[in-house]
């Protein structure tokens, strides 16, 4: 029995705007959280014979300790995240914080965990922050430009391009909303890993629905006598089983290093699980009716 996908074509955008409408509003009035990869701050390495993720609590009061001279001016020291690394070490991220204040961290650690080994103390000022944004919106404009130009080139019409650009900016503002939505709520900051998965999921989901595109493509070859929306259907039709296929195998992979993972990729997985179903979702019921949307528009 042949399903007519492009009968709902209009309910597809109807539930891409339920998820879209409260990621732009979240965007425009919370913003997401950076860490201090892009506003600048201190960053501490140590060594310690203690599970420090599992003491997290602990860790941010005693931060909060050598911080309390700040409470003065209104400031507050607090933990921006802990990462684990190899043998037994483990990455603060704060604000930009003094030498007093580093030692009096280290000394509360110390009376806490027993013996401390500093590996590394930095400071990261504005301004690498500042270049760090800039490079990673130039990064995802550049990205957009060549899979516009791509996308159209290799299917010698504009449309496609554009489509597929539309599809990768769907998923690319409910990640970005998620995470001002996580940010506002649960504290969550943004730092170069959730750029790195935002790159990703860009990748992914233009070689979905170029996948997509491919088939028909393929079909109007095919199949001239066919109407140019009984073609994008068949498309859809032909590839759907194979990309949920293809992104349940990833999203059981998130799904396990989510929730086993640990502390320190959690909001990665999240970022490119979110990224993944989102990617999932447009390649067919996004990116595919646009394309019939803009034929018909086309010949109006």
């Amino acid at each position: 029995m042949k399903l007519d996908f492009l009968k709902y074509k209009y309910l597809y955008f109807l539930v891409s705007g339920i998820f879209l409408i409260p990621a732009v509003l979240a965007l425009v009035f919370w913003g997401l959280k950076p860490a201090v990869d892009f506003t600048g701050g201190s960053v501490i390495e140590l060594r310690v014979n203690s599970n420090l993720i599992e003491e997290k609590e602990k860790v941010e009061k005693i931060i909060i300790v050598a911080g309390q001279n700040r409470e003065e001016n209104g400031d507050k020291l607090e933990l921006s995240s802990l990462q684990s690394s190899s043998n037994n070490s483990y990455i603060l991220k704060l604000k930009e914080i003094s030498k007093d204040e580093k030692e009096l961290i280290i000394k509360g650690l110390e009376a806490e965990f027993g013996e401390v080994e500093l590996l590394k103390f930095a400071t990261l000022g504005p301004s690498i922050g500042k270049e760090l944004i800039r490079k990673t919106v130039l990064a995802i404009i550049l990205a957009a430009g060549f899979i516009f130009f791509y996308v159209g080139y290799r299917f010698k019409d504009k449309k496609y391009g554009v489509c597929a650009i539309l599809a990768m900016f769907h998923d690319t503002l409910i990640l970005l909303g998620a995470f001002a939505i996580l940010g506002h709520f649960f504290k969550v900051e943004v730092d170069t890993l959730f750029v790195t998965a935002v790159l990703t999921i860009l990748s992914f989901s233009v070689h979905d629905t170029v996948v997509v595109y491919d088939r028909i493509r393929e079909s109007i070859r095919k199949h001239p006598d066919l109407s140019f929306e009984d073609l994008v259907n068949k498309a859809i039709g032909e590839t759907l089983t194979r990309s949920i296929n293809n992104s349940m195998t990833i999203i059981f992979m998130l799904l396990c290093l989510y929730l086993l993972g640990g502390e320190t990729i959690r909001w990665f997985t999240l970022a490119l699980l979110i990224g993944t179903v989102a990617g999932t979702y447009s390649s067919t019921f996004t990116a595919a009716p646009l394309l019939v949307v803009w034929e018909k528009l086309k010949k109006k």
